[in-house]
């Protein structure tokens, strides 16, 4: 790979772990995809940047099982869908004049609930 695409991917990399970081402290910013995001853009630019975030003790053991086809914990699945409800909940009261928008983040919702739930292997 060129110097010019590894330095890109490390950016990305960079500002979605940023990005994830926020995520675990403000409500409607995920989390998840940010870290996995990073985690693709830097296994193709630095060994050492993915490792860093493997090992990583706040978000690395999620990722780690993520990656190695483990899934979630039953426990995680139940918060992360909880939280995401939540968020879509105060959302849907904040443009509720709007049906159409609250119609799309019900359907967005319910996706996420899908393939949380169907497509996800729960870690036992």
């Amino acid at each position: 790979m060129n110097r010019p695409m590894k330095f890109l991917l490390k950016a990305i990399g960079a500002i979605a772990v940023v990005l994830a970081v926020l995520g675990a402290f403000l409500p409607l910013l995920p989390t998840t995809p940010f870290l996995l995001l990073a985690s693709a853009c830097f296994a193709r630019s630095s060994v050492r940047a993915h490792n860093w975030l493997r090992t990583n003790a706040l978000f690395g053991k999620y990722l780690r099982d993520w990656e190695d086809g483990r899934g979630l914990p039953l426990r995680g699945k139940i918060a992360i869908l909880l939280f995401m409800w939540g968020s879509m909940a105060y959302s849907m009261t904040r443009v509720s004049h709007m049906p159409m928008l609250v119609a799309l983040l019900v359907a967005i919702g319910l996706g996420v609930t899908v393939f949380l739930l169907r497509f996800v292997p729960t870690k036992r």
